[in-house]
């Protein structure tokens, strides 16, 4: 590869991406040209600086990694993106090629793995560690033995933007603001959120959040 990677970096903790910047600047063909602390500043950096490359964090405020790589999927088609995360969690990495990313790297072994999932998805190839593969078979041959498809996600985007929230504190009055909609169309969208979920409270929609990866416990 001739050409310089320019990269977008997402992570709401910022000796990580102290680390991860660390590891790609030393590479001669991969550039960090923009950091984000958070999903939401990520969508909006990567539509000021253009870059080749996003690598996003899954666990972040105000907008998720996995949330990100959706609106960015959708933004800029082009635009690579690696999911960079502390879960090795088949649910997560199954959303996140779901999303769009094209590879699932554990922060674990990022000094190991990340500069080649770099390089592998300009290439237009996927990226993801070992166990992840394990996951994919396992799940596909369960699935196919099952005559069962890979199924749905249980609520739409807007409603997960709106479950991230409620499970921050947000008051419906603050997600309205928020999100530029009306304190009603808030509601209903939690009310619809209680019943596809089966929860009666904004404690369970919270339990609910920690366990989808929207909010850290």
């Amino acid at each position: 590869m001739t050409d310089t990677t320019r990269i977008l970096l997402a992570d709401d903790h910022v000796l990580v991406r102290r680390g991860v910047r660390l590891i790609l600047d030393n590479e001669p063909d991969l550039a960090v040209v923009a950091e984000a602390g958070d999903g939401a500043e990520a969508v909006e950096l990567a539509q000021a600086e253009e870059p080749d490359l996003a690598i996003l964090d899954i666990a972040m405020p105000r907008m998720t990694g996995l949330q990100a790589a959706r609106q960015l999927t959708r933004l800029q088609p082009d635009l690579r993106i690696l999911i960079l995360t502390m879960y090795d969690n088949e649910q997560y990495l199954f959303e996140a090629l779901r999303s769009g990313a094209s590879g699932y790297v554990l922060k674990s072994v990022a000094d190991r793995d990340l500069v080649e999932a770099c390089r592998a998805a300009m290439r237009g190839e996927p990226f993801l560690y070992p166990g992840a593969v394990t996951s994919l078979i396992r799940s596909y041959l369960d699935r196919a033995g099952q005559g069962e498809a890979v199924p749905e996600r249980a609520i739409t985007d807007r409603e997960e933007e709106i479950l991230k929230l409620v499970a921050e504190g947000h008051s419906s009055k603050e997600i309205a603001d928020l999100l530029v909609i009306s304190i009603k169309t808030v509601e209903r969208h939690r009310s619809n959120l209680m019943a596809k979920l089966g929860m009666k409270d904004r404690l369970e929609l919270t339990r609910y959040a920690i366990r989808a990866g929207l909010i850290e416990p």
